[in-house]
């Protein structure tokens, strides 16, 4: 007898409404390679923390939910989802025979030989890119930018669309030549259907007290509304969607 396919995941939120197109159901998945700075999900880091659920009980959690959200559809968030590719394609492919579209929200911190089989099976990815540049990439979450940039690439490469996701940090990324450097790098891509600008927050600090994680970024203020108009003057000025 086979074995059913499993997971961990942290959590579940039945009627999303920022993670992709329409009303969602949004699981986040456990575990992540990255250590992002601004991250407001510390406590989905640890790979051997949250639940452990078969892809099937959690397509029937789904199933539960599918008059709510048919225009909308599921996506996979995290933590980072294509850490568990075997799993994620499993609940991929059950939401496809439910009708429902699909979506991963992943940080682009996967290579794209592991991640690939996810990728294709799902209908679009939110995809961060966290620093146009290595070296600042490596500062703000421990690891470069290459996994995410071909990530991106392959995508463009079979059509696959794509909405890019960017935390605009003060004194980080939110940097007028960065923002620069990376709508240029952008433009050329027909499958980017979104540019999501998101000025950093700081809603998840109180996770990193209680997890007794020192949080580099207490004194780091949001951006004003001004730093957010223009930097995205900068992607609108590219021929990018927001």
């Amino acid at each position: 007898m086979n074995q059913p396919i499993t997971g961990r995941i942290h959590s579940v939120e039945t009627f999303g409404a920022v993670d992709g197109p329409g009303v969602r159901f949004v699981v986040f998945l456990q575990g992540c390679p990255l250590r992002c700075k601004f991250c407001h999900n510390p406590d989905t880091w640890n790979p051997k923390d949250g639940q452990e659920i078969s892809a099937a009980e959690l397509i029937e959690q789904i199933s539960s939910y599918r008059n709510f959200i048919r225009k909308g559809g599921v996506t996979l968030s995290g933590g980072e989802p294509l850490l568990q590719p075997q799993f994620v394609k499993a609940v991929l492919d059950g939401c496809r025979e439910l009708g429902l579209h699909t979506a991963i929200d992943t940080s682009g911190g996967v290579p794209l030989e592991t991640a690939k089989p996810a990728i294709d099976a799902a209908d679009m990815l939110l995809l961060d890119i966290k620093d146009i540049d290595p070296d600042g990439c490596r500062e703000l979450t421990g690891q470069d930018n290459q996994n995410a940039l071909s990530i991106l690439r392959y995508c463009e490469e079979v059509g696959k669309p794509v909405w890019i996701r960017h935390v605009m940090v003060p004194g980080l990324t939110l940097q007028t030549d960065k923002l620069k450097r990376l709508a240029a790098r952008l433009k050329g891509y027909r499958c980017i259907k979104n540019v999501e600008l998101l000025p950093f927050h700081k809603m998840g600090e109180y996770k990193w007290e209680e997890l007794h994680i020192p949080y580099s970024l207490a004194d780091t203020l949001e951006p004003t509304k001004d730093e957010v108009a223009k930097a995205k003057a900068i992607f609108l000025q590219n021929g990018l969607p927001l």
